[in-house]
């Protein structure tokens, strides 16, 4: 007879999942001793936050992502990453193990909770897309499924509760059940409003004679990467990409001309974007960071914008209308326009010369980026930390078959080290090239013994500008700085590792050399910057917003 705790596990297993991140406590002990049973690997890692994070980065390159923790003081501690991957509408499941359903029957005051059994569902209940928490064990299966259902739907966290006294308990699931694959809702468009929304975006972009595509996160979201593709041969218009949406095509390819964030971006892509005369912006979360903390313009009656599940074209909107039909149904009715009246730069053009390197020459951060541009192979997954590391990155070049990884909505500090576990973990073939600042490395260094653990090989560079630069640029103050640390020596302390520290560029270039070759183990480059040596686009930021 199958038991919840195999049940769940089954499920998790036949979705893609194969590794879940988690932190042991007393209350769920026994779920993770099922789960060691299972064809699972449960990494355990240093703190729960670390934890969600991982299990984030792990969603984002297979599709879903799990985490395992105990009751309250695992759960709360979590409460931060599972709110980035709601707000970055990332499919992931937190599981956790509840005292035994008798004790919330008593008055009994048992260690990690406050007293009110119902308080970390109720949390749990308002950055989730569904919560639940199992307390009869015929309805578990049934349960089970409706939240992994609708994780998968949204592309956002669920929560399954678990009490200890029913981890073994029988769910009286029939065999059928079982052996079938989970029942997915398909997204719902009303054939109508699908109808009339393709016909006003097709009549606003035929006029146009400079239109441009502005593609967002729900590419990777929902798997439609190959149909902007489509949409691009089809059409010839070129494209650009939110910052969350940055990789969800190869950076490479002849119509991409970079990423707009706003007065973040570099001044060609800015003004291409924002001389448009039709903007077809197709699953973009708009937040203020996605738009540059708003200094981006987009004139809404030149603007056409698609989401998941509904169309807004100037003041008109149609729902509910699925990303993937809409995108369709303008693939069906567009026709190619000529590349020379579109008027482009292919952003690949940064790179068409070589990079020079002056060996005596102290390291700046432009020259270190424009470095790294040189440096970046096909098939790596790039992870930025939160701060001038994902500013700087931001104009990056992704190579065939990179996936880049940042947290650019809700932008918490520190994400980068334990993303880097998850995302390794998804997918060992490809080798993670991580940017984290100092101020975020202090954050979460401890993970890092966790990928030395498991013989990982990321290359990390830790750039230390003395403290938060980012915030210096918006506002200096004490406040800003941290204790200095010497930041190539903490990977030692942890295990097998290589590191070093680089000044100018010349050593730059002997560290890159030998982070390339040394494949067996983790490898970190500290980077020496002055405390506001910092990006471009940082500093576009800046002077934008001081003239508000």
């Amino acid at each position: 007879m199958t038991t919840i705790s195999e049940y769940l596990f089954h499920r998790l297993h036949s979705l893609g999942v194969q590794h879940i991140f988690g932190v042991p406590g007393d209350y769920v002990l026994d779920l993770m001793d099922v789960l060691t049973q299972t064809p699972i690997n449960l990494i355990c890692n240093c703190n729960e936050l670390n934890a969600g994070y991982a299990a984030d980065a792990y969603a984002r390159v297979k599709g879903l992502g799990a985490v395992c923790i105990t009751y309250g003081v695992g759960g709360f501690s979590l409460v931060n990453a599972v709110v980035g991957a709601y707000a970055e509408r990332v499919p992931l499941v937190v599981i956790s193990g509840a005292p035994n359903s008798s004790v919330k029957k008593t008055n009994l005051l048992l260690h990690h909770t406050t007293g009110d059994y119902n308080l970390q569902l109720s949390i749990m209940e308002k950055i989730t897309v569904a919560a639940v928490s199992l307390t009869i064990a015929s309805q578990a299966a049934n349960q089970i499924d409706q939240a992994l259902a609708a994780c998968l739907h949204y592309k956002r966290p669920v929560y399954i509760e678990i009490p200890q006294d029913l981890v073994h308990q029988p769910c009286n699931v029939p065999k059928n059940q079982l052996c079938s694959s989970l029942k997915l809702t398909t997204p719902e468009t009303l054939p109508e409003a699908l109808e009339e929304a393709v016909e006003e975006a097709v009549q606003l972009l035929n006029k146009a004679h400079h239109p441009v595509i502005l593609a967002g996160v729900e590419f990777h979201r929902f798997n439609l990467e190959k149909q902007l593709l489509q949409l691009l041969a089809t059409t010839g218009y070129p494209v650009a990409t939110t910052m969350l949406g940055k990789s969800c095509i190869s950076e490479m390819h002849p119509q991409f001309i970079g990423n707009y964030v706003g007065a973040l971006s570099r001044d060609n892509v800015r003004q291409r974007i924002e001389t448009a005369d039709c903007v077809l912006c197709l699953g973009a979360i708009m937040s203020d960071m996605n738009l540059g903390i708003y200094t981006a313009d987009l004139n809404a009656h030149k603007l056409i914008n698609a989401n998941s599940e509904k169309v807004k074209i100037k003041h008109h909107f149609y729902q509910p209308v699925y990303l993937g039909d809409f995108i369709d149904g303008l693939i069906n009715k567009l026709h190619k326009k000529d590349a020379q009246t579109l008027e482009f730069t292919p952003a690949a053009d940064v790179i068409s010369t070589s990079f020079t390197p002056q060996p005596e020459n102290k390291l700046t951060n432009g020259r270190f980026y424009e470095r790294i541009n040189h440096f970046l192979e096909d098939a790596c997954i790039v992870i930025s930390d939160t701060g001038d590391a994902i500013i700087s990155t931001m104009d990056l070049l992704m190579p065939e078959e990179t996936d880049f990884i940042g947290q650019a909505f809700y932008l918490s500090i520190g994400y980068s080290i334990p993303a880097c576990l998850g995302a390794a973990m998804a997918d060992r073939d490809r080798r993670p090239i991580i940017f984290v600042g100092d101020g975020a490395f202090q954050m979460t260094v401890q993970e890092l013994s966790t990928i030395i653990r498991h013989r990982l090989n990321p290359i990390i560079f830790l750039i230390n500008n003395d403290g938060y630069t980012i915030e210096r640029v918006i506002k200096d103050g004490a406040y800003n700085d941290i204790q200095p640390w010497k930041y190539h020596q903490i990977p030692q302390i942890f295990g097998e590792s290589w590191s070093c520290e680089v000044s100018t560029e010349g050593e730059l270039e002997i560290a890159l050399a030998q982070a390339k070759v040394n494949t067996e183990c983790v490898s970190l480059i500290e980077i020496h910057l002055d405390r506001f040596d910092c990006s471009h686009g940082l500093m576009r930021l800046g002077q934008a917003m001081s003239k508000k």
